[in-house]
């Protein structure tokens, strides 16, 4: 009798402060964008899964919301989903901004995944933006100071560098088991929360600050047809959310400008990603304070 192939899986919760480059990470260890990027703070909102199969190791990586002080209900549940993220995984990717100074934030929160008994590796990110690589060693000095981490890696995802080592390291907590998910699936994302956050990715980058955090996209309507010419189409039916009558109006821009921009752009996106011509209706309507309404978190599915 022939000896099947034993596979291996490892799950790993990728971790940090906001901005820190965790999406961009996860991102660029599955190899697909399946996680929305933008320079805005709290950009994701709920724990995405990306899944990467190489031969017979499955990769589980975790991307999770910023830690960060929570100043509503959608912030409170944003850190319980990070919380949870790590109660059963086998390795911590904590992800810093190299750029900036290390916070209580992060040493608080490299102190309780290692006193549970997490290994720990640090990604320190963004050292294409330092003057020379001597400026990580006093960085690397002080996070070895704060616990006892497994590694720390000076990475660069906007080069692509130092991502196979993060790999590797991740790859050296692997556990013989099944592979938890089809081997050519990347992420368990909903069709219609990735085509929601796609489109949310674009309102964050064409809007003001004080306008994305309340902003919420739900896709409502997904229909397969033909265009006239034959050809395949997703006809999507999509509704932005904002928290005040001026927002809007900021949203809609003058003679629907920026919606009309905002739709092209995630109509192209959409079309690239799912590899079908897309219709995509886009309207904009109002719920007053929707981050501190626990019936409205719940239907966005951000609970």
């Amino acid at each position: 009798m022939e000896n099947e192939t034993k596979t291996r899986a490892v799950f790993a919760a990728l971790t940090g402060k906001p901005n820190a480059g965790k999406s961009s990470l996860t991102n660029a260890l599955v190899g697909e964008k399946i996680a929305m990027i933008s320079d805005k703070p709290q950009t994701t909102r709920t724990k995405i899964t990306g899944i990467l199969t190489e031969g017979d190791l499955q990769y589980v990586f975790i991307d999770t919301p910023g830690i960060h002080k929570s100043k509503d209900k959608l912030g409170t549940h944003m850190n319980r989903s990070v919380r949870n993220a790590v109660a059963d995984i086998d390795v911590a990717v904590y992800v810093i901004d190299c750029t900036r100074p290390i916070g209580e934030i992060d040493r608080q929160t490299i102190r309780s995944y290692t006193s549970q008994g997490i290994p720990v590796t640090v990604a320190l990110n963004k050292i294409d933006l330092l003057k020379n690589s001597a400026e990580c060693a006093p960085i690397i000095a002080e996070i070895a100071e704060i616990a006892e981490v497994h590694s720390i890696i000076p990475i660069s995802v906007k080069k692509n560098d130092g991502i196979d080592i993060i790999k590797q390291e991740i790859a050296s907590f692997a556990k013989e088991s099944v592979h938890y998910f089809p081997d050519d699936k990347i992420t368990d994302q909903p069709e219609k929360s990735l085509m929601a956050e796609m489109i949310r990715e674009k309102l964050l980058n064409k809007m003001y600050d004080e306008v994305p955090h309340g902003i919420a996209v739900m896709v409502y309507e997904l229909v397969e047809d033909v265009t006239t010419k034959g050809e395949d189409l997703l006809d999507i039916d999509a509704v932005i959310y904002c928290e005040k009558e001026s927002h809007k109006g900021m949203i809609i821009g003058k003679g629907g400008s920026n919606l009309r921009e905002v739709g092209t752009l995630a109509r192209q996106e959409l079309e690239q990603f799912f590899r079908i011509k897309v219709n995509l209706r886009l309207r904009v309507k109002v719920k007053e304070d929707w981050r501190n309404r626990e019936e409205l978190i719940k239907s966005f599915g951000l609970d």
